[in-house]
């Protein structure tokens, strides 16, 4: 299993998370996003809607009749009626059931750094678990670990 961890600096984290589902979505991938803030799920329903019509990005908020055929899913809890594989995590709180996913994607920035630096440590041991971390740098992703 693979986590990212993506330290937002000034990016926005609607756009990230666009960008990142689009790619998965690019790729036939299904996606659960999850933050305990239902105004941030709002907010980035919202954004996934305004990508304009060349780019619009399928999606649901969790609780809907449709959950199990959304190739995106916004959620407070990280059960997946999706059926997705990939789990992000977009309000910096490390949830551990993200293991349970083929790959995390862990958006963290300056008021969650200390979550996200104690995660990235209880991961380093653990067997099958992959970490990268990425950074943003003149406007692009940098890999930095």
């Amino acid at each position: 299993m693979r986590v990212d961890f993506y330290q937002l600096g000034a990016a926005q984290p609607d756009q990230v998370i666009a960008a990142i589902a689009g790619k998965l979505i690019g790729e036939q991938q299904r996606l659960l996003v999850v933050a305990a803030d239902e105004g941030l799920l709002a907010r980035l329903d919202r954004q996934l809607w305004d990508q304009g019509a060349a780019s619009f990005l399928p999606h649901g908020l969790a609780g809907g009749p449709d959950d199990t055929s959304q190739p995106i899913l916004l959620s407070t809890g990280t059960d997946a009626p999706n059926l997705a594989r990939n789990l992000l995590i977009a309000d910096g709180e490390w949830r551990e059931a993200a293991l349970g996913y083929d790959r995390a994607f862990y958006l963290f920035d300056d008021a969650t750094l200390e979550g996200a630096r104690l995660a990235w440590k209880l991961l380093a041991g653990r067997e099958g678990v992959e970490r990268n971390y990425w950074s943003l740098e003149d406007g692009k992703w940098v890999k930095k670990a």
